[in-house]
């Protein structure tokens, strides 16, 4: 007998397929994509879009709501994807869809954050015609040697799934496996699926077997007893071990496992950015923020570590302080992770698992054994000292401007446990991992695995919508602002509360200095007119100012703004921001020179050995200095 089968478009298939797919961890079922945001065009209006539209206006009884929000700009609307699947910890995300060309092509930066963050986002990008009749049509990268590459391969090299879908009966085989990739804590990243425009349209007999309910099972790998039993091993041969904390154990939400370990055992726990949180700031063997931008007291502790335990961290440039952070010439290495890709990072002992399951599993092996007094007494000496630095920055009380982060002490001081910050790239990353003291593995949002100027405002729409009970606080450059404040109206649009924290200082504050750090006297990094060709090197009269006038944009968008001056004004309209249930700006003036928390750790950035300034020459012979104290680890 013939399998019963249902007349749909390749669209209507989508959207069938994607309101029947649901993730399970720990016995909880979730829909993995409630949604998809979407900009339309000929490439997808009358495909995928006639789909979603029906699926609104006229639903089947057999098929569920698939929600849709309209976007303003594809990179936008990826980024607001990608921090609701985080903040869902990678258990559910949400899909995009935008037009060929331009379109499409707009969403490949927002594929590349989500691949190197390790967080699943699944994409749409419309296509040239399958049936290559209208040829060139409109926005087709026309290349001679190959007549079926589009601007959509640019996304393979940045996804973990990508493949063309040119006959409908073929997306019975993409699909799938875009699921596979998405809900695979190994492999996930970006999952694309190109919709050629025609294709979009085209009818088919699906069997409704592909449309049956499917539960993808995130089980959690436990690890194995002889992986296990060398990882404890090792702990107990050290004298001075050390947790790094990554993101891995914020997703496998193993928060309280870690806690646990670290009260047991003693061993001091320092995080990175993606794992901030993940033990409370106050908790005795927490230590803070690591690497190139981390906290003295972690810093301090690496350097003299003779084991380094990572636990679900990718050891990125900045973790390792570009490999100089790590300075016992006897430090040894184990790495719990889910990846063996990861897992064998620093020439590291592997522990092949769930970081939860690993967690309980080491601090049931480890119930005899605690770090010495010596170790425990110098761990409490570092975090006194850096608890001190963090309150000077904080209460820096500089002028006539404030310091930023003298906003993120005050910040920090008014949010509450649940609340959730958010930031990416510049100079804002690293002054808040080395100073915000998260109580909990919610409060710390900062991409930092692509540093994508942009992301702030886009980020603050998707995890608004995953965590509707929390204040949500997007603090944002004025440089990040000019690259990407459109999402800011579909923030609006769709009545979504969050509170943006703006930071003017007319100028790029992160690669000022460091181009000034490195010999090239923050040469393009501030805002200038350059009526002369001169603007680029000039100082600081406020007369050369551009006359961009932020405020009034974010107005414009349909924020209420409140601009202050001093960080008293500015703690009163943060109360302010927090009573109202409107999207609001806070607008602020800070320094852009600083103050800066004092710098613990180092970053591999290259200076030329050969030029005529005096500037470079010197930075130079610094950098010839600190490369030295590179280490490679095997």
């Amino acid at each position: 007998m013939a399998e019963p089968t249902i007349r749909l478009s390749v669209g209507q298939a989508i959207v069938r397929y994607l309101t029947h797919q649901y993730s399970e961890r720990d016995g909880v079922e979730r829909r993995f994509v409630p949604g998809i945001f979407g900009i339309f065009g000929h490439g997808n209006v009358a495909g995928l879009g006639q789909a979603l539209l029906q699926n609104e206006v006229s639903p089947d009884p057999e098929e569920g709501r698939l929600e849709y929000w309209h976007g303003r700009n594809e990179q936008g609307i990826v980024h607001a994807a990608t921090a609701y699947a985080r903040t869902m910890d990678r258990l559910q995300t949400l899909a995009a869809t935008a037009s060929i060309g331009p379109g499409s092509l707009n969403m490949v930066t927002g594929a590349a954050l989500a691949t190197t963050n390790r967080i699943p986002v699944l994409l749409f990008p419309s296509d040239i015609f399958a049936n290559r009749a209208p040829n060139p049509v409109l926005q087709q990268l026309e290349d001679s040697r190959d007549p079926d590459i589009s601007c959509n391969d640019a996304f393979k090299p940045v996804s973990k799934f990508w493949d063309r879908v040119n006959r409908p009966e073929q997306l019975m085989v993409s699909l799938p496996g875009a699921m596979r990739v998405l809900t695979d804590p190994v492999e996930t990243g970006a999952a694309v699926v190109c919709l050629p425009e025609d294709v979009q349209a085209e009818v088919y007999d699906w069997p409704l077997s592909f449309f049956a309910k499917k539960v993808w099972h995130m089980d959690r790998q436990v690890p194995a007893p002889s992986a296990l039993a060398r990882a404890v091993s090792a702990i107990k041969g050290a004298a001075k071990p050390l947790i790094v904390s990554g993101g891995g154990t914020i997703y496998s939400q193993a928060s309280e496992q870690v806690r646990e370990l670290a009260t047991a055992t003693g061993i001091p726990v320092a995080d990175t950015q993606a794992g901030k949180g993940a033990i409370n700031w106050d908790h005795p063997a927490a230590v803070g923020g690591l690497g190139a931008t981390g906290a003295g007291s972690a810093n301090a502790l690496a350097a003299e570590a003779d084991l380094v335990i990572g636990i679900g961290t990718r050891y990125s440039d900045f973790t390792t302080g570009s490999q100089t952070v790590f300075g016992n010439p006897q430090v040894r290495f184990v790495n719990i992770n889910v990846a063996a890709f990861d897992a064998v990072k620093q020439g590291a002992e592997m522990v092949l698992a769930d970081a939860r399951e690993a967690l309980s599993a080491l601090t049931a092996a480890l119930a005899d054994f605690h770090v010495s007094q010596q170790w425990t007494d110098k761990t409490r000496t570092e975090v006194a000292a850096w608890q001190k630095a963090t309150d000077a920055c904080y209460h820096a009380d500089h002028g006539p401007l404030p310091a930023q982060t003298e906003v993120f002490g005050a910040l920090n001081e008014m949010m509450g446990d649940e609340d959730i910050m958010i930031n990416a790239a510049g100079s804002m990353p690293g002054d808040l991992q080395c100073l915000w003291r998260a109580s909990t593995p919610v409060q710390y949002h900062v991409e930092y695995a692509f540093s994508c100027m942009g992301y702030e405002i886009p980020a603050a729409l998707g995890v608004k919508m995953a965590r509707p009970e929390s204040e949500v606080v997007a603090i944002v450059g004025d440089g990040t602002y000019q690259m990407l404040p459109m999402e800011l109206a579909t923030l609006v649009q769709e009545g979504r509360k969050a509170i943006f924290v703006l930071l003017q200082n007319y100028g790029y504050s992160s690669i000022g200095a460091l181009s000034e750090s490195h010999g090239s006297q923050r040469f393009g990094t501030k805002y200038r007119r350059d009526d002369d060709g001169e603007g680029h090197v000039r100082g600081d009269d406020p007369s050369l100012r551009l006359p961009v006038d932020i405020a009034a944009n974010a107005r414009s968008w349909g924020l209420d703004v409140l601009e202050v001056h001093g960080i008293e004004e500015f703690r009163q309209a943060y109360q302010k921001a927090h009573a109202s249930d409107r999207a609001t700006m806070i607008h602020i003036e800070t320094d852009l020179y600083g103050p800066n928390p004092p710098s613990t750790g180092w970053w591999d950035v290259p200076v030329t050995s050969q030029s005529r300034l005096e500037s470079t020459q010197e930075a130079y012979r610094q950098y010839a200095g600190e490369i030295t104290r590179q280490r490679r680890f095997f």
